[in-house]
């Protein structure tokens, strides 16, 4: 009988999507950027395999599936980037949920939110996270998990 494979190397981390994030590379490329969502999770991945992490990539378009989550990160993750999207202006709810499972947290935006329409410059979310990289496209993703790995040391 063969072995099961061998658990995947590397510290888990959580990489948090929301809504119309699916839609990455058809919804405002100008905005957003042409990179996908599969492109975005495989720049995840590699990028936490350099740092040691391993990044669990998930997306959802409804709030109580990122709660779900958030919790669930409580004990199988070690940190969380998340990118709320639109939550990050309505949810009080993902911030609380973020809040209550204490681990360390990267905000991230695609766009520079603060450029944006008024009611896209605050975010429920940037107070409860560590970091909040926006602006920086795709490239954003790798910058915070880079930064999360740096948290997660420190941390030790």
């Amino acid at each position: 009988m063969p072995n099961p494979p061998a658990p995947h190397p590397g510290v888990p981390v959580l990489v948090l999507n929301g809504p119309n994030l699916d839609l990455l590379g058809l919804r405002e490329p100008e905005v957003y950027g042409k990179d996908t969502l599969a492109g975005v999770e495989a720049l995840c991945r590699s990028t936490a395999a350099a740092h040691g992490l391993r990044a669990d990539c998930r997306q959802s378009n409804h709030e109580g599936v990122l709660i779900d989550a958030i919790h669930e990160a409580r004990t199988a993750h070690r940190g969380i980037v998340i990118n709320p999207a639109g939550y990050s202006h309505t949810s009080v709810a993902v911030r609380d949920a973020l809040a209550a499972v204490a681990l360390p947290v990267v905000e991230v935006h695609l766009s520079n939110i603060h450029w944006r329409e008024p009611f896209r410059h605050h975010s429920h979310v940037s107070a409860v996270a560590d970091t909040v990289i926006c602006g920086a496209g795709s490239h954003g993703y790798a910058l915070a998990l880079t930064h999360l790995a740096q948290l997660l040391e420190a941390n030790r």
